[in-house]
């Protein structure tokens, strides 16, 4: 009898994530950018590796926004683009370039939109274990930090490839509003030698540190410089605006002085004084169409 060939060993599959660990240097890149941008909603990649049952974040780079003078007009092609380049020049420098999944900045926990569940979907299909984090600098400010982890629940991803979202397929499929979403605890670890530098300042004194850290808080110059472009981008309308009502209003004045006109040429027409009954009704005479508000 001819041996039947042994079937190839099927990979094994990685165990899903239940831990984030974050690196410190990551959460303060997050926090920066996410609070220079403010009002603006920013997303960025997260690197890392994921080990057993933990996901390690050690690096991130933030996404060109559409407001960034030099990527206006860029699209969604040109984005990938940007991506790859960046993760081959970190690999080029002996960095941690594997995608574990990506962070977005929020407003008042306002973060389950259809974009947030397409984005999370297509990374799941192609990574399995990646989370999406979402940082409130809003609330963040009243001094608690707000970053959740998160990633879709299997019954959901099963759901969304099917794109059958009626009541019946989400009663079947048993999804509600708070299975969508399966949060992960966050573990912030820092290197030995931040570690050594938090110890050092631990020994320091308090008027010392606030002191030195007085001196590079810049975090009110980006929220102040967005303010005044958005404030200047409305003054800028409200003088367009304003000028369309001023020639709106110079045409009507011009349209009733010529229907004066009209009235008094009428009257010397028919040889009427100027207290003779007149029709004065201007408003079926093509010559005086009604003029169009701004």
């Amino acid at each position: 009898a001819v041996a039947q060939p042994a079937e190839p060993p099927k990979p094994e599959e990685r165990p899903q994530i239940e831990v984030v660990e974050l690196d410190g240097l990551v959460l303060l890149k997050i926090i920066r950018h996410c609070k220079e941008s403010l009002p603006s909603f920013v997303t960025g990649q997260l690197l890392g590796l994921d080990i057993a049952r933990a996901l390690e974040v050690t690096n991130c780079f933030p996404f060109p926004s559409r407001d960034d003078a030099d990527f206006a007009g860029e699209d969604d092609k040109d984005g990938a683009e940007y991506q790859v380049e960046m993760m081959r020049c970190l690999r080029n420098v002996n960095v941690d370039n594997n995608t574990v999944g990506w962070y977005q900045s929020t407003h008042l926990g306002s973060y389950i939109t259809e974009s947030c569940l397409e984005h999370q979907f297509h990374y799941q299909e192609n990574i399995r274990n990646c989370v999406v984090l979402i940082f409130d600098p809003m609330q963040t400010t009243v001094g608690n930090l707000h970053l959740k982890a998160f990633r879709l629940t299997d019954e959901f991803m099963a759901l969304y490839r099917e794109k059958q979202f009626t009541p019946n397929a989400l009663a079947h499929a048993k999804v509600n509003s708070s299975s969508v979403f399966q949060e992960l605890p966050i573990k912030l670890h820092n290197s030995a030698l931040v570690q050594a530098l938090l110890m050092e300042l631990d020994g320091t004194e308090e008027t010392t540190i606030q002191t030195q850290a007085a001196s590079f808080d810049m975090t009110g110059g980006p929220f102040l410089e967005k303010h005044v472009e958005l404030l200047v981008d409305c003054m800028d309308e409200l003088s367009n605006e304003s000028y369309k009502l001023q020639f709106y209003e110079r045409n009507v004045q011009r349209q009733k002085l010529q229907q004066q006109q009209a009235i008094a040429a009428k009257r010397k027409a028919e040889g009427k004084g100027p207290n003779d009954p007149v029709e004065d009704d201007m408003t079926g005479n093509p010559a005086f169409k009604p003029i169009q508000p701004p």
